[in-house]
């Protein structure tokens, strides 16, 4: 069975900390991003977010990054889970980003 719970590191450095899967699969953690396009200094940001709690251990899940400490942007992340012959478990996931745009004329730079 693939678990969220714990400390997880992406290729560019940034770091997640998952605290607890609930036997729902619901979740919460926090999220230390090693990039960002803010002058502001990066702090880590809050996260919630659920996982499909299947018997094969392969299980998708999704959260969202609300990154309301040090920019007016959120992410949302989908991904599954998979453990390797060596035990070892990888998540690979893709993600969107919505940055504050100042009027409805400018939406479409908004979303990457």
């Amino acid at each position: 069975q693939c678990n969220l719970t714990g400390w997880w590191k992406n290729d560019l450095g940034s770091k997640m900390r998952v605290f607890k899967v609930d036997d729902e699969g619901n979740f919460s953690g926090e999220y230390h991003t090693a990039v960002s396009s803010t002058k502001a200094p990066i702090q880590p940001s809050p996260l919630v977010g659920s996982q499909h709690l299947d018997k094969d251990g392969q299980c998708t899940f999704g959260f969202t990054v609300n990154w309301k400490k040090f920019s007016d942007s959120t992410a949302v992340f989908v991904g599954q889970c998979f453990t390797e012959d060596n035990g070892h478990e990888v998540l690979h996931t893709s993600w969107l980003l919505r940055q504050k745009v100042d009027s409805q004329h400018s939406d479409w730079k908004a979303t990457r």
